[in-house]
């Protein structure tokens, strides 16, 4: 497969109701807020968790598109696993240079979230190297602040004969819009991991899945509203991501105080591009 030719960037919107789209363990478990401002935050971490875990799901035991980050062995246990297959010895320190270009190639080959967002492999005995990414992702950051609640439940189901029935707490957000800005650079595509269209297009596939197959009772309703791509016809790109990103603008609706559905909002695209830039709305 051949690496991409173009550099994107892409802008993701979406939205929670009633649910936790990513706790903060430093806080309880309580949503993430920026403590200044009051807005929702989603780290970029648990937004490619869910892009890994629908790609797993949709291309399960298909070769090329194994997921590296994911709790079944451990890291070194998978380097370890890419020296045997391309016949290096393993279990010893200095590594040629060579084996470890090699063990990386083969990492960036069979697993998409190493192509994808690139990973850092250099510990153990059998070290694959450090990889960049081409996709990088921001935190997502809702539109206006978010209002956390603490909802109080019991627990009828009880652990011991001796033990009664217990309360315990859920917090959630009634209603917020999120919205993360993205990146994929053709140029570490092309020299490194060898992201290519095929896996672009899945990870496209995936953006707008990502929460279709990742539903708890904690995260409550959530939902992919908008995915917009801003298509460059080079490597290096045609403008700067920034003024991409500016293009789109996300607002109230008039008369509307206390957003509480995607309904309440209203985006407005600027669809005169920058010479050499298409943009294209997957969703």
């Amino acid at each position: 497969m051949e690496p991409i030719k173009n550099r994107y960037e892409f802008t993701v919107i979406f939205d929670v109701e009633n649910g936790n789209p990513n706790g903060d363990p430093d806080a309880g478990n309580m949503p993430r807020i920026d403590p200044e401002t009051s807005a929702g935050l989603v780290t970029d971490v648990c937004l490619k968790r869910k892009i890994r875990n629908f790609v797993e799901i949709f291309k399960e035991d298909e070769p090329y598109y194994n997921i590296l980050v994911k709790p079944d062995k451990a890291l070194n246990t998978k380097f370890t696993e890419a020296y045997e297959v391309i016949g290096e010895k393993t279990g010893q320190k200095g590594k040629n240079p060579e084996a470890v270009r090699a063990a990386r190639d083969y990492i960036c080959q069979n697993y998409f979230d190493v192509r994808t967002f690139g990973a850092v492999m250099s510990t153990g005995n059998d070290p694959c190297g450090i990889v960049r990414g081409p996709v990088q992702i921001s935190f997502a950051k809702s539109v206006d602040p978010i209002f956390t609640q603490d909802i109080t439940i019991t627990r009828q189901a009880r652990t011991n004969e001796s033990d009664s029935a217990t309360m315990g707490r859920k917090s959630i957000v009634p209603y917020g819009l999120y919205r993360a800005d993205g990146y994929v650079s053709a140029m570490l595509a092309q020299k490194i991991t060898k992201f290519s269209e095929e896996d672009l297009e899945l990870l496209w596939k995936a953006i707008i899945n990502m929460f279709e197959h990742d539903r708890s009772a904690a995260r409550g309703k959530m939902c992919v509203r908008k995915l917009y791509v801003f298509k460059h016809d080079s490597l290096l790109g045609n403008a700067p991501a920034n003024v991409l990103f500016d293009k789109i603008v996300i607002s109230k609706k008039d008369g509307v105080e206390v957003p509480r559905s995607f309904n309440d909002y209203e985006i407005t695209v600027d669809k005169n591009m920058p010479e050499g830039v298409e943009l294209q709305e997957k969703s």
